[in-house]
């Protein structure tokens, strides 16, 4: 299993939206390193739901639901369905990320508007210790 991190400002679409659809399509990525990290996701590869904006921080987790596909909008284009899994109480925050000062060599401290991205295993594993009674 491979895991990623997406973000979404939570007014176009929150953790609260996923939880009460269950299923979305992961969809709008135009940037092209995102893209490739949406491209290689598989079915049943774990997605930390991220929060951007204002409170920035890991407020979720949702499993990849599909192969990657073009998207029926734009062919050059790459999207992918999310179910949601769970939400992460109290949310990780990017401070606390950045604080920890483990993962400093990880795009989302190193490169803040790439809105998907794969999950380094430290990062995983640092997760793991934080929500103990989450199968992350």
């Amino acid at each position: 299993m491979n895991y990623f991190l997406a973000k979404t400002d939570p007014e176009t679409y929150s953790i609260d939206q996923l939880e009460r659809e269950h299923k979305t399509v992961w969809d709008g990525v135009k940037n092209p390193q995102a893209l490739r990290a949406i491209a290689s996701m598989r079915s049943g590869d774990r997605v930390f739901m991220y929060h951007s904006g204002g409170d920035a921080a890991i407020v979720g987790l949702a499993q990849v639901a599909s192969e990657p596909r073009p998207d029926p909008k734009n062919a050059n284009l790459t999207v992918v369905d999310l179910e949601f899994v769970t939400r992460l109480e109290p949310p990780t925050t990017l401070r606390e990320i950045k604080e920890s000062e483990h993962f400093n060599d990880w795009a989302l401290v190193r490169q803040g508007r790439l809105s998907t991205m794969a999950v380094p295993a430290a990062f995983v594993n640092w997760m793991s210790k934080r929500y103990p009674k989450v199968k992350i």
